[in-house]
C-alpha cells in the first residue's frame, strides 16, 4: 500500500453538492412544520374541495371547478412562494441561522438558491395533489402544459422576491403577522375564490394588476378556456418578479 492513500483532503465540498444537501434540508424543514403544512397543502385542498361541492359562490356558467381549481393552485404558490418562504426566512434570520449559515462555505448566492429550489419541489408536491383532487372532483383542464408551467414559474418568481423582501427587512414577529394577513387579503380580493367581476370596476382594475390576480386569471385563461399564453398576465408577472427579487437582492439583511 502506497504512503499518503489515507492522507485527509480538508476543504468545502462542490458547490452543487451543498445545494443539493441544503435544498433537501429546507423541504425536510417545510414539511414537517405542522403550520406550514396547513398553509401550504391542508387549506387550499380544504377551499378547493368545499367550494366545488358546496354552492357557496356564483362563479359563472360551466362547474364551480373548472374555475376554481386554477385559482386554488395560484394559492398554492402563493402560499408556498410567499407566506410560507417570508415566515421562515424571517425566524431564520431572527435566530441567526442566516449568518452562520452565510459564514459556512456555503455561499450566500447558493443558500438562497437551495431555497428558491425547496420552494419549487414543494410547489410540484402541491400541484400534484391538488390536480388529483381536482380531478376527482369533474375538473376538465385544457390547453398546454408548458404554458401552465411558464405561468408558474413567473408567479413563483414574484411571491419569491416579495416574501424575500419581507422577510430581509421585517422582523421576525411582523414578518409573520403581514404574511398572514396578506394571504387572507389575497385569498378573498385576489379571485381564487371570488370572481373578480363581483367587484366594482374601479377596484377590479387595480386587483388585476396584483400577482395572485395575474396568476389566477392566467391559469384560467389556459386551463378553462385554452388560450396558448395569456401575455398580459404573463407581463404583470414578470414586472412584479422584477420588481421583488431586486428589491430583495438590494435591501435584504442577513442580521
Amino acid at each position: 500500500m502506497s504512503p499518503g492513500t489515507f492522507t485527509p483532503r480538508p476543504g468545502a465540498a462542490p458547490v452543487s453538492r451543498m445545494i443539493v444537501a441544503q435544498t433537501a434540508l429546507e423541504t425536510r424543514m417545510l414539511l414537517r412544520n405542522g403550520e406550514q403544512l396547513l398553509l401550504t397543502v391542508i387549506i387550499p385542498a380544504l377551499l378547493l374541495t368545499l367550494f366545488s361541492a358546496v354552492d357557496i359562490v356564483d362563479t359563472g356558467a360551466g362547474k364551480s371547478v373548472d374555475f376554481l381549481a386554477p385559482g386554488v393552485l395560484a394559492l398554492a404558490v402563493m402560499s408556498t412562494a410567499f407566506t410560507g418562504q417570508a415566515i421562515a426566512t424571517g425566524f431564520d434570520r431572527r435566530y441567526g441561522v442566516l449568518k452562520r449559515l452565510g459564514a459556512s462555505p456555503l455561499p450566500r448566492w447558493a443558500l438562497m438558491t437551495a431555497k428558491t429550489l425547496s420552494v419549487l419541489v414543494t410547489e410540484v408536491l402541491q400541484v400534484a395533489l391538488l390536480t388529483v383532487i381536482a380531478l376527482a372532483l369533474g375538473w376538465s383542464p385544457q390547453g398546454n402544459p408548458l404554458s401552465v408551467a411558464a405561468l408558474l414559474l413567473l408567479g413563483t418568481a414574484a411571491f419569491s422576491g416579495l416574501g424575500l423582501l419581507m422577510a430581509g427587512t421585517l422582523r421576525a414577529e411582523a414578518t409573520l403577522a403581514a404574511a398572514n394577513l396578506v394571504f387572507l387579503l389575497l385569498l378573498v380580493g385576489g379571485g381564487v375564490i371570488v370572481p373578480l367581476e363581483k367587484f366594482p370596476g374601479a377596484v377590479q382594475s387595480v386587483l388585476g394588476l396584483l400577482p395572485i390576480s395575474a396568476l389566477s386569471d392566467g391559469l384560467r385563461e389556459v386551463l378553462r378556456h385554452g388560450t396558448a399564453l395569456p401575455w398580459g398576465d404573463a407581463a404583470v408577472l414578470a414586472v412584479w418578479a422584477v420588481l421583488g427579487l431586486g428589491a430583495a437582492a438590494k435591501f435584504f439583511r442577513w442580521e
